[in-house]
């Protein structure tokens, strides 16, 4: 097996692509080895939106962040499967906003964990650790998360561009209901999440491709997301294609982003 570059855990396979790599990688990243590059760049030229729909996931964290600190008053964030860091990260734009707004980062990705730590090996306000989502308790019993976030406050949980890699099996509305035990009232949850209707077609295509990763894809309609919200009540504009929510003034929404997104709050 070759070296792996200093980012890189030395137990990563870099033969086997891993789709938070192949996101960095469209995104402009360079936390990404030479396999995840040629199945992104045959994705992008077969499937020219999944390139798209990444830069439209991105475009929608930034306007939930924005609102969120700005008109909701949020200052801490969760950030379940977080991803590689690129461009945009939460903690850069909420902290731009406010200073001292806390971010906690979480993925299994180890790859995800060691270059987000070491991006915030200064900054007091931010940590990232290694978890798994479907098993939520060992994240929210964490020592650096519970550290940081103040769990008696309202928190803002992100869940963008992730659930749809969580199988039905592992009952992902459950995990939610978890989560939302451990958060005080006026809580927010932002979810973002690939779906079939309209394009099923394309779906299928995705999905065969992501069975080459360790994480396949698995898309869900309107109503089965907007069914993973549980108790927590949708704000205006509800649950829309992810370029319908909160457009900026100079950008024309699509509506054929082929995700769905959408913020709730916990009353």
């Amino acid at each position: 097996m070759p070296r792996t570059p200093d980012w890189s855990p030395d137990d990563i396979d870099p033969n086997v692509p891993s789709s938070a790599r192949m996101y960095d990688y469209v995104l402009g990243g360079f936390n990404n080895f030479e396999v995840d590059r040629k199945l992104a760049d045959w994705v992008s030229e077969t499937m020219p939106e999944v390139a798209q729909g990444a830069r439209d996931n991105r475009a929608f964290l930034r306007r939930v962040i924005t609102h969120l600190v700005t008109e909701r008053g949020v200052g801490q964030f969760l950030d379940l499967g977080s991803g590689i860091p690129t461009a945009g990260n939460v903690h850069e734009i909420a902290q731009r906003l406010v200073p001292g707004t806390r971010v906690a980062y979480v993925d299994i990705d180890p790859v995800a964990v060691r270059v987000s730590r070491q991006l915030l090996a200064e900054n007091p306000d931010a940590t990232a650790v290694r978890g798994d989502l479907t098993d939520i308790e060992p994240i929210l019993a964490d020592p650096e998360v519970r550290a940081l976030l103040d769990f008696t406050r309202p928190i803002a949980v992100l869940l963008v561009s992730v659930l749809h890699f969580v199988p039905d099996s592992a009952r992902p509305r459950s995990v939610i209901e978890r989560l939302r035990n451990a958060l005080a009232p006026g809580s927010f949850l932002a979810i973002s999440h690939f779906t079939h209707e309209g394009r099923e077609d394309y779906a299928k295509r995705i999905v065969a491709m992501s069975r080459q990763t360790p994480t396949t894809t698995n898309p869900r309609t309107r109503a089965r997301i907007e069914d993973l919200f549980g108790d927590f009540t949708l704000v205006a504009p509800g649950l829309v294609d992810v370029t319908e929510w909160h457009p900026e003034e100079d950008v024309t929404p699509t509506g054929r982003s082929g995700w769905y997104g959408g913020v709730g709050i916990l009353g």
